[in-house]
């Protein structure tokens, strides 16, 4: 097959695939090739990072698009981020500069000018951001024919991260209008390197196209990593103890020392090493453990939040200055200005520039970083996909993937509660990484049943595409997008009468839907195109370089932490939203809430198992090695393996369901709402590992008993556990009415199945 594939291709190609020596097609190109030019059908491509998905989709295209040229913009491809875009066909550019079709990118940081090519004439392939798409949609309605009349194919990369999102069903909605203006649906293109559900995804990437979609198994090789998990204790400053596991700690590249005069003797509740007083550490022994690893390598350091990036970030620049060494490290994330992230990927794909650039979720995806040594992880990657997108990053041209994972933790104090003693990071990361080695288990996506957010989007933004629009009418170009199939006429009259009576949108004399004031204010706004949050962003300057954004203004001579360095306020403009500032030296910490995403219950379900087993994972490091014993000999002494729940003292206990982010959310509210009989009060919990209580009327037996007995006879009503206040996830959940609120809470942010086996699972414990 891969000599028939080779022979479908146009002679540029096949001499590009001649100049790079290739001496066959990669499985992924074949299979693309296959369903491409063999069928009419869409095509989900699935396969690892570096593996040519990108060729594989495109070598079909370009060869049919040269044989015959589309009368339009012949291909749509729609990316996440720009940075993505920008980066995407750079490795290409000889190719395309031999098959004559050009190629645009669109999005915020495009000039106007470079738009108004495409827009005089269409043709080509066209990279977009679901957020320009949909602009293009509302402002350029009358002109969708002219551009995309022709359209033959639609590629959506990097899927796995739109998948069951509201911008993932933006995108939907969006192909689905496009479809119905220019008369027939294009061929999708979906490529990503970490789908879980592949049948789920290929019917996502199909919805509302009318056509078939392929999804070609194409082998997975020999797992070969280079990887490495440490883990280190902060010193506690006002309990006058350090860890003497970091005293005298020399630290490399390859693995950290134990201190030599570690105390033998343990504490006999907790299982863990007495410390004695010390003097206090001059310097935090995992940064600098992150430092030393860095050092001599092209390397990304990931964290799971904006906060600790910059947090980081600082911290290395300040160790550089210290050692008197040179200070090569650079920051990238969604808060920095597009000159400063531009600069950074750059420096990333230059081979001969020593560079260490620290980073969130916006380098995870699959832009070309060149030549990277190795990655670092702070603390536990939220999930297997996250964790194998992260890997990835390194390990290119032909080099396996290398990442060391960095655990740090405060020491725990002689009263501290019972799940603070286990390292819940490690134990997740080490989870992870077992469900994938063991199992080659990646998240299923999460498709939202009734995503009235978006729905309230895609009415204004339908309305203003098309000036005005009929009750019926609207209805029926709403309701028939697939996203919203799910929702009852019943549940789309409500929202329409809330947003009436909200003022969003006004009916006419002549009986049509209009925008309303209230509305207009939103469409009116360019940040209406996103339908995730956006905040109330002030703009950084320091003379005549953007620095980034921030979402408060700090008054004159205060201080903040942006693009890895602290920056003094000198002025401020507010009308125009305008921060100017002087950089001064130091380090602080910021406020930025990380976004973690959700947990799926098999993750929490092989964290428990790493607590029950003995093995020893060959990729531990001695601290961590260490740290995973004390964790285990904390868990056989106190029984948390055996019983889910454990009395921590007097009217105190503690949960343990082991189950992931929406099933645990359950969890916690059926045990608030049916708790009273046994007068169970103060629920907290700390993520979805555990929560902790008081009752006064029972024990863990007759807590369990009760909340099973209940569950078998009344149901785990997820309408009912769904009253009270309701959180507001999506952008705009505050402009919808409350019915609906708790309908979308119960359907798309509870789930009861996992409860009740759950709870039948904790009964039989018991019984044994």
């Amino acid at each position: 097959m891969s000599e028939n594939v080779f022979n479908y291709y146009v002679p540029f190609i096949q001499d590009y695939i001649y100049s790079h020596g290739w001496d066959s097609l990669h499985p992924v190109q074949v299979e693309a090739a296959r369903v491409l030019f063999e069928s009419e059908n869409n095509l989900l491509l699935c396969s690892g990072t570096a593996s040519g998905k990108t060729e594989a989709a495109f070598f079909p295209i370009l060869s049919m698009m040269t044989q015959q040229p589309p009368k339009s913009i012949g291909c749509l491809y729609i990316a996440p981020l720009k940075s993505l875009i920008n980066d995407q066909f750079e490795r290409m550019s000889d190719l395309l500069n031999e098959s004559g079709i050009k190629v645009i990118h669109w999005h915020g940081d495009v000039a106007m000018s470079q738009k108004n090519k495409i827009l005089k004439d269409p043709s080509g392939i066209l990279q977009i951001t679901p957020e320009s798409l949909e602009s293009m949609l509302m402002n350029r309605s009358n002109d969708i024919v002219r551009l995309f009349g022709d359209l033959r194919f639609i590629v959506i990369d990097e899927m796995h991260i739109l998948t069951g999102s509201d911008r993932g069903s933006q995108i939907i909605c969006q192909l689905c209008r496009i479809g119905r203006l220019i008369g027939h649906h294009p061929r999708r293109i979906g490529l990503s390197a970490t789908i879980g559900d592949v049948t789920a995804a290929a019917a996502w990437l199909g919805s509302g196209s009318g056509r078939d979609t392929v999804a070609p198994y194409i082998p997975v090789g020999k797992l070969t990593w280079r990887l490495g998990l440490e883990h280190f204790f902060i010193s506690n400053s006002n309990a006058n103890q350090t860890d003497d596991i970091v005293k005298d700690l020399y630290l490399n590249d390859r693995e950290a020392r134990l201190g030599d005069d570690l105390s033998d003797e343990t504490d006999p509740e907790t299982g863990l090493p007495v410390i004695y007083d010390t003097e206090p550490a001059a310097i935090d022994p995992g940064y600098e453990y992150i430092y030393d690893c860095t050092k001599g390598r092209k390397c990304l350091v990931f964290s799971n939040s904006r906060e600790e990036t910059e947090y980081i970030t600082q911290t290395l620049r300040q160790i550089a200055e210290n050692r008197g060494e040179p200070d090569i490290f650079n920051i990238h994330h969604g808060f920095l200005s597009s000159s400063i992230r531009e600069e950074t990927e750059l420096k990333l794909k230059d081979d001969d520039i020593q560079n260490v650039t620290c980073a969130t979720v916006t380098l995870e995806l699959g832009i070309d970083i060149g030549r990277l040594e190795r990655v670092i992880q702070l603390e536990s990657p939220h999930s297997v996909s996250s964790f194998l997108q992260r890997l990835g990053r390194s390990g290119r041209r032909g080099a396996p993937p290398e990442m060391m994972m960095v655990f740090r933790e405060d020491y725990p104090l002689p009263n501290t509660p019972l799940p603070q003693l286990i390292p819940w990071e490690l134990l997740r990361a080490i989870a992870v990484i077992q469900l994938y080695i063991e199992e080659r288990f990646i998240e299923p996506p999460r498709i939202k049943k009734l995503p009235f957010s978006l729905m309230f989007h895609q009415t204004l933004s339908c309305i203003a595409s098309s000036g005005a629009l009929t009750p019926k009418r609207l209805a029926d170009t709403v309701m028939n997008l697939p996203v919203f199939s799910d929702v009852s006429k019943d549940d789309y009259k409500t929202l329409l009468l809330s947003m009436l009576q909200r003022n969003f949108i006004e009916i006419t004399d002549e009986n049509e839907i209009i925008i309303g004031m209230k509305g207009e204010r939103l469409i009116n706004s360019f940040k209406f195109y996103a339908v995730f949050k956006d905040t109330d962003d002030y703009t950084v300057r320091c003379e005549s370089d953007e620095i980034g954004i921030i979402t408060t203004p700090p008054p004159v001579g205060d201080r903040f932490a942006l693009a890895g360095r602290v920056w003094e306020v000198t002025e401020l403009d507010i009308p125009r939203k305008l921060i100017f500032v002087k950089k001064v030296r130091g380090k602080m910490e910021i406020s930025w809430p990380g976004d973690y995403g959700e947990i799926d219950t098999r993750i929490l379900e092989r964290m428990k198992q790493v607590l029950m087993e003995d093995t020893v994972y060959p990729y531990l490091k001695q601290n961590a090695v260490r740290r995973l014993d004390m964790a285990r000999a904390v868990a056989r002494n106190t029984d948390m393996l055996k019983h889910a729940v454990v009395h921590l003292g007097g009217f105190n206990y503690v949960l343990f369901p082991w189950l992931g982010t929406r099933s645990f959310r359950t969890m916690r509210k059926f045990l608030g709402v049916n708790g009273a009989p046994l007068r169970i009060s103060n629920i907290e919990y700390e993520g979805c590992c555990y929560i902790t209580f008081h009752m006064e009327n029972g024990d863990g037996r007759k807590l369990i008993e009760h909340l099973c007995e209940i569950a078998e006879t009344e149901g785990v009503d997820c309408d009912k556990l769904s009253g009270g206040d309701i959180p507001l996830f999506e952008k705009y959940d505050d402009c919808l009415p409350d019915e609906l609120l708790h309908k979308a809470y119960a359907s798309d942010r509870l789930r009861n199945d996992e409860v009740l086996k759950r709870l039948r699972q904790f009964r039989a414990e018991y019984e044994n």
